[in-house]
């Protein structure tokens, strides 16, 4: 059994930082990719970053330049940090764990609400 826990979620001004940070428990083994997808309200989900367990990352266009996603191997963590936040952020952010099974397991986050105001 896989836990993750998500939190740094909020209200936020146009302009501002969030960091969230995501972290996962239990039977982890050996975590493979970790991400952040977001979800805004009539919208598919979609990818805004992920990061290898070698540290590789990608980022969706709209968060080039403004956000960074990192992790910490030691303690099963991804973070995001978000910033220049725009309205268009607003979403609840969920993270993905991929973890080094065969077949590999995949394992999402409850989700936490960003709201950016203008």
């Amino acid at each position: 059994q896989v836990q993750l826990v998500e939190s740094g979620g909020g209200l936020v001004q146009a302009g501002g930082s969030l960091r969230l940070s995501c972290a996962a428990s239990g039977s982890i083994g050996s975590v493979n990719t970790m991400g952040w997808f977001r979800q805004a309200p009539g919208k598919e989900r979609e990818l805004v970053a992920t990061v290898t367990s070698g540290g590789t990352t990608t980022y969706v266009d709209s968060a080039k330049g403004r956000f960074a996603i990192s992790r910490d191997n030691a303690k099963n963590t991804v973070y995001l940090q978000m910033n220049s936040l725009k309205p268009e952020d607003t979403a609840v952010y969920f993270c993905k764990v991929i973890i080094s099974t065969f077949p590999p397991r995949v394992h999402w986050g409850q989700g936490t609400q960003v709201t950016v105001s203008s």
